[in-house]
């Protein structure tokens, strides 16, 4: 017997977040007076806010961010889960700041660690949906083109 997984239930104030996740882009709700990021939608904590959220937007963001906190599901509360197990739920620290949850995909439950640095990964559902998942983040290659070793 197949089971439907539950998916979010998107309200106005972040339906831009999951439009763009359909589009592969990762956004967080921004400050415009200070650069700010925050999630999920808030007022500025650095200054006075102008009425109704004028000073914030979406806009994209990194993606990357390291492990803060997480734990491993061996047991499922709903059958639609069942496949999924064992699986990780997290909180992400993302580079811009705000802790973000969501699941670690990519790579063991038990290789997971505490400050593993995690990039965004998408997963697009047959509903319609578009998921953030994090998946341990590929080195960054260092770009030495434009060193030059003679001062």
């Amino acid at each position: 017997m197949g089971f439907t997984k539950p998916l979010p239930d998107v309200d106005e104030d972040h339906r831009a977040f999951w439009d763009a996740l359909r589009l592969h882009k990762f956004l967080l709700w921004t400050c415009k007076k200070c650069s700010a990021r925050y999630w999920p939608v808030s007022l500025c904590r650095n200054h006075p806010n102008d009425p109704f959220f004028d000073n914030m937007e979406w806009a994209e963001a990194s993606g990357r961010g390291s492990v803060f906190a997480f734990n491993i599901h061996y047991t499922v509360f709903d059958p639609a889960f069942n496949e999924d197990v064992p699986y990780v739920f997290a909180l992400i620290e993302l580079e811009e700041g705000p802790l973000f949850p969501s699941n670690i995909v990519g790579c063991a439950p038990e290789e997971v660690g505490i400050g593993m640095p995690v990039e965004v990964t998408f997963e697009d559902t047959i509903q319609g949906f578009t998921l953030p998942k994090f998946r341990p983040a590929k080195p960054q290659r260092l770009d030495l083109s434009n060193l030059n070793p003679y001062p």
